[in-house]
């Protein structure tokens, strides 16, 4: 702990800077992991299985109640809005569908896209405080008075090397999660964009007396 209270002083308010970073950029990951493992996300191969069987059986409104059993879950929001137009025709199944995904695809992929600017703004910093540190240094060995000039170069130094270390440090993590995270966002909005498609053909071909493989 003294070599990090250490550290925070010789970066001077760099450190802090970027210390505020982390703590917005951990607050979005937490938030972030909590919606899409535990709200957003659904096992929908399973689940779309289970709407196809209700759908061709003809069972619309036990459907309906499997969506709502998964009130948080994207998919099933976008689901149930095509299901209770299932009777309008096609056009009005497909403007429903179209209509939910519109709504739900901005909330799943809300806030993860601000990691990624985080992780940069970390590194920028963290060079800003490289910079300041190299300056402060240059100007220790120009002006700083003979018995002063080591403790005014190590002073610089230090404010380089520490605000580098952080601000990578910071970035490197978020970068990661960014990634991690985004990879869960694609495949949440790629199974609303597969099965609202599947759900629209299956209820077309329902509506016609048509069978759906």
């Amino acid at each position: 702990m003294g070599a990090i209270a250490d550290a925070f002083r010789d970066g001077g308010i760099w450190m802090y800077l970027i210390l505020a970073v982390s703590i917005i950029a951990l607050g979005i990951i937490i938030e972030r992991f909590i919606f899409l493992f535990f709200k957003y996300n659904i096992n929908a191969n399973a689940f779309m299985a289970q709407i196809q069987k209700l759908v061709m059986a003809g069972n619309i409104d036990r459907a309906i109640k499997l969506c709502n059993a998964a009130p948080s879950a994207a998919l099933p929001k976008v689901v149930k809005a095509g299901l209770t137009r299932a009777n309008k025709g096609e056009v009005a199944i497909q403007n429903a569908i179209e209509e939910a995904s519109l709504e739900v695809i901005p909330v799943v992929t809300q806030r993860t896209p601000a990691l990624l600017a985080l992780a940069n703004i970390a590194t920028l910093l963290g060079l800003l405080g490289t910079i300041i540190g190299l300056i402060e240094a240059f100007k220790a060995l120009e002006e700083a008075p003979p018995e002063e000039k080591q403790e005014w170069l190590a002073r610089g130094i230090a404010l380089a090397m520490n605000t580098t270390a952080f601000g990578l440090i910071v970035a490197i993590p978020v970068l990661l999660f960014h990634l991690f995270l985004s990879g869960i966002t694609k495949k949440i909005v790629g199974e609303i964009d597969q099965y609202s498609v599947k759900l629209e053909n299956l209820l077309v071909a329902h509506s016609k007396g048509q069978t759906v493989d």
